[in-house]
């Protein structure tokens, strides 16, 4: 059996993650075996030269981070929604919207009728953008079929972008909005939801379930109906909380030990305590919070107070985040959130991984999966100072190489 490593990478400096602040290391190496960290330090500490070291000797510069995770988007879907946007700006209210027919159901109706190849060859674009801006972790959810077979289609396309080169993680989603055949029947419709749960859990397409527990969306009561059927199956939750109101929304997703809680604008100091207490990550969705201009900021103080981990996503989605980039998202963290640098690089990748149920992956640490991305800048605040632009040299997935897409 060869002892050497697949591959070691020495040059770059290395932003771990691992410890206080960027853990970072200058003149650095890092190395992997079947797709796990060996080696994170010095090139100076080297036992050997690289070399005899590794099958694989690769001489880089610039920095290697962690391999991005962007743990909340929508990017399978059809259409656009360009034509709100343009209506927001002049002034229409996103619940206005929503409750005339447009919104999340006018997406419905689009891959409503788009068949399985056309919504994969519409949502590759997206993703092959988030990949090549440093995603290497990539979760994405239904909820714009609402329908068995539509949701369905929306998990399997998901599941169809999971290769070498991206890790993606599927989220079911039917209680986003409520369908046309279902006007003035939620209760009914939540009853659909739980009985589709068990069947696509059955086909290996559901890694947790989330909700939009949300006045527009489903009630407390509802939403718990649907967690109480997650839990029965041994799948973990996620929720769409407190975006709009406060419905106790945290709260409700820390009962059921919830992966993450997600936009969070209005949680209440209660629900801030029980995200601590059950462990519940904070994910802060900066590209909507952009794009609606919302004013109302989430509980930060009470996050950083309270020890809640705060992760960072895109939200891609059509109607509130078309956003492409994690890049972006991270930058708007820091215009709009007053996240560091480092708090945001942090929130895409160690937070980001924990809000998916992830715990080898996120900083660079041996025994962890070599989930890296190398980068052309000088320092890690780079990646949040420079607004667009191709910084991505390339990025490893459990230590296989990827060439960064093409940009779209």
């Amino acid at each position: 059996m060869d002892a050497r490593w697949d591959a070691l990478v020495t040059g770059a400096s290395l932003a771990t993650l691992d410890g206080e602040g960027y853990g970072a290391i200058t003149d650095g190496a890092v190395a992997w075996k079947d797709g796990v960290l060996a080696y994170v330090g010095r090139r100076a500490d080297l036992p050997a030269s690289p070399a005899t070291l590794a099958t694989h000797a690769i001489e880089a510069s610039g920095w290697i981070t962690p391999g991005l995770v962007d743990c909340h988007t929508h990017a399978v879907f059809a259409g656009d929604r360009a034509a709100e946007f343009e209506m927001r700006l002049e002034g229409a209210r996103y619940q206005d919207i929503a409750r005339a027919g447009g919104g999340i159901l006018s997406t419905v109706r689009a891959v409503r009728n788009a068949d399985e190849a056309a919504l994969y060859a519409e949502s590759k674009p997206r993703v092959d953008a988030l990949r090549g801006d440093g995603v290497t972790t990539l979760e994405i959810k239904s909820g714009y079929g609402l329908d068995y077979e539509n949701e369905r289609k929306m998990l399997r396309v998901a599941r169809r972008f999971r290769d070498s080169s991206l890790d993606v993680r599927t989220t079911y989603l039917a209680a986003h909005a409520l369908p046309p055949e279902f006007v003035g029947r939620a209760d009914d419709y939540i009853d659909a939801a739980i009985q589709w749960l068990p069947r696509l859990h059955a086909e290996g397409l559901v890694d947790a379930v989330d909700a939009f527990c949300e006045g527009i969306g489903f009630s407390p009561a509802q939403t718990r109906r649907l967690f109480d059927c997650a839990r029965s199956l041994g799948l973990p939750v996620k929720l769409h909380a407190d975006q709009l109101s406060d419905l106790g929304g945290a709260a409700l997703a820390s009962e059921f030990n919830a992966l993450s809680a997600d936009h969070v604008e209005h949680t209440s100091e209660a629900g801030v305590r029980a995200m601590a207490s059950a462990g519940t990550v904070a994910v802060l969705l900066p590209g909507a919070f952009h794009v609606l201009r919302e004013t109302q900021l989430p509980p930060l103080d009470l996050f950083r107070a309270h020890g809640v981990p705060m992760a960072i996503a895109t939200d891609c989605n059509p109607g509130t985040s078309p956003l492409l980039s994690l890049r972006q998202a991270m930058q708007l963290a820091c215009t709009h959130f007053k996240f560091t640098p480092e708090d945001a690089l942090r929130g895409a990748t160690v937070h980001g991984a924990r809000a998916l149920g992830l715990h080898d992956r996120g900083m660079l640490r041996v025994g962890m999966r070599a989930d890296l991305a190398l980068w052309d800048i000088k320092h890690p605040a780079e990646l949040c100072y420079w607004l667009g632009g191709t910084l991505l040299r390339r990025t490893f997935v459990a230590g296989l190489p990827s060439i960064a897409a093409p940009r779209h």
